[in-house]
């Protein structure tokens, strides 16, 4: 089992960049299917993008194009690059891991696009 702790988010401008990271401790991570989901005020928490052990990725279409999600299992980490973010990316960003059923999600890291 691992846990997962996420970093990176912040205030950023309409049009601007973040990256956010997620750290695993614990064994096994590369045998973990990893997800960063998003939950805005007053929403369901929606899945922003995801990448399994094999590697294959997939994204929310609103996102697509503009996030690229990536991982390093030799860092056991999890990354999210966000580019061309809008006023509507506003969410708390969280960092999902499973395996075999089980599943361990972060804190969640705050991501606000504002002027």
């Amino acid at each position: 089992q691992v846990q997962v702790v996420e970093s990176g988010g912040g205030l950023v401008q309409p049009g601007g960049s973040l990256r956010l990271s997620c750290a695993a401790s614990g064994r096994g991570f590369s045998s973990n299917d990893m997800g960063w989901y998003r939950q805005a005020p007053g929403k369901q928490r929606e899945l922003v993008a995801a990448i399994t052990s094999g590697g294959r990725i997939n994204y929310a279409e609103s996102v697509k194009g503009r996030f690229s999600i990536s991982r390093d299992n030799a860092e056991n980490t999890v990354s999210l690059q966000m580019n061309s973010l809008k006023p509507e990316d506003t969410a708390v960003y969280y960092c999902r891991a499973t395996y075999a059923g089980w599943s361990s999600w972060g804190q969640g890291t705050q991501v606000t696009v504002s002027s």
